[in-house]
């Protein structure tokens, strides 16, 4: 396979491996392997589209295309094509990174049961996958579930995000204990914060007016 793709980002490092795995693509064209390495670098570098065009064209090469269809629907999840998404991932046996995918497609396009349903059934639990149970029990009004879910996720590995939305989940509950997980937000991730914050303005507004009216 001829590969004529602009390497996805100005650097030499970047241009250079990705060259560097367009040789062995050119080498092995059937193989899927490489397909996927350089599909998955290009994604790292934000470059999802030029994945998702690498792998629809590979997968008339590969000698097992269907090997290449859980990647390529991360790539349209991350272009907003959730019903290509949904497609392909339907196609492909249930695990635990299949679930996860699913769970966050069906919370993208606000079928929050549905969502919550792939998400409870991963079997291994880990940080990121605590937070989308967090994040879509929040987006269905249970702010006990959610604390709960986001309060599971270890400290040190508590994101910027994490820490927000545990503080929004108790924000009525303790507005004291709120803030902290908001400094601790705010000290990891100052751009996501003011981000959130303007977002939650107005949670934020009628939390403090019924202070107020408390004191």
């Amino acid at each position: 396979m001829t590969t004529d793709k602009k390497a996805a980002g100005d650097s030499t490092p970047v241009k250079k491996r990705v060259h560097e795995l367009i040789k062995k693509i050119d080498a092995h064209p059937h193989d899927s392997a490489n397909y996927l390495k350089l599909a998955t670098y290009l994604t790292e570098q934000g470059s999802s589209d030029q994945a998702a065009e690498l792998l629809e064209k590979a997968k008339n090469l590969v000698a097992y295309p269907q090997d290449l269809d859980y990647d390529l629907a991360v790539c349209y999840y991350m272009q907003g094509k959730f019903d290509q998404a949904l497609s392909l991932l339907k196609q492909i046996p249930n695990d635990d990174l299949v679930l996860y995918q699913k769970a966050l497609v069906f919370f993208k396009i606000g079928q929050n049961q549905k969502a919550l349903a792939y998400a409870l059934t991963i079997k291994n639990v880990d940080a990121k996958v605590l937070e989308l149970i967090g994040d879509i029990w929040l987006s269905l009004g249970n702010l006990k579930e959610a604390e709960m879910s986001y309060s599971k996720i270890p400290t040190t590995k508590r994101t910027a995000k994490s820490n927000f939305m545990l503080g929004i989940t108790i924000l009525t509950r303790s507005r004291k204990e709120a803030e902290k997980y908001f400094a601790r937000s705010k000290e990891q991730d100052p751009k996501f914060f003011s981000k959130e914050q303007k977002q939650y303005a107005s949670i934020l507004k009628l939390v403090n007016e019924a202070r107020k009216k408390n004191d």
